[in-house]
């Protein structure tokens, strides 16, 4: 009897081929297609075996960790180092700076900071009036 296709993906190599793929910033869509099935079994084999699906929440939180740390970097400015050609034909490095990103910074205080949040809250008093003594007058 042939092993169910699923199989390999259960394990070592299998689970940190996904990891990895997840970590890189692949979509279920990309990783069912390197997995060779399509979108609709990889979540089917996610709801059956929960390994897979753990490979996939770890590689994913990582991705987040990393993007998060560069849209913070991005709204505080930072520090780097670029390679740069010289007229003589020399590589140099030279020691930049990334000014801080207004756009990083309004994103990062609207999703941390309950006041610059653009929901506004409001209290709404209505008032309800039943009427239960109609009567139809010809």
């Amino acid at each position: 009897m042939a092993k169910p296709k699923y199989e390999p993906w259960l394990e070592g190599d299998g689970l940190d081929k996904i990891e990895t793929w997840s970590k890189a910033g692949l979509t279920i869509s990309d990783i069912a297609q390197n997995m060779g099935i399509g979108e609709r079994t990889l979540y089917e084999w996610m709801n059956l075996h929960p390994q897979i699906s753990q490979s996939l929440k770890r590689g994913k939180a990582v991705a987040d960790e990393i993007v998060q740390n560069a849209l913070f970097n991005s709204a505080i400015g930072f520090h780097y180092d670029e390679e740069s050609l010289t007229n003589d034909g020399r590589v140099v490095e030279l020691k930049k700076y990334a000014k801080p990103n207004t756009t990083a910074q309004i994103f990062w205080l609207k999703n941390r900071k309950s006041e610059w949040n653009d929901k506004q809250e409001m209290d709404v008093n209505v008032r309800t009036v039943i009427v239960d003594d109609i009567t139809d007058e010809d």
